[in-house]
């Protein structure tokens, strides 16, 4: 009854790759799972972009309404002190 040290290392590395293999199997199986939490996440998380982008594009819109504003009053009184200026240079020529 003397057992083959071949045989006896051979069943030892078959026993460690069947438990090497059921271990694999039970992370892939979790793996799988905490994806399936992250893509809940990520979804709850896009929705809620979503919801909230409507209130960016009204601040962007605003405030591309307040710079059109704003460089439309900026033109008017420059083209107003360049007017006052072109008489007052007018004036003194014809003195």
């Amino acid at each position: 009854m003397t057992v083959d040290v071949n045989e006896l290392l051979s069943v030892i590395l078959y026993l460690s790759l069947i438990i090497l293999v059921i271990i694999l199997i039970v992370l892939g199986i979790k793996l799988i799972k905490t994806l399936k939490k992250v893509d809940v996440v990520i979804d709850d998380v896009n929705n809620k972009m979503n919801k909230v982008d409507g209130v960016f594009n009204i601040i962007d819109k605003t405030t591309d309404f307040a710079a059109s504003v704003s460089d439309k009053v900026v033109d008017a009184v420059s083209n107003f002190i360049n007017v006052l200026f072109r008489r007052k240079k007018g004036k003194d020529n014809n003195e």
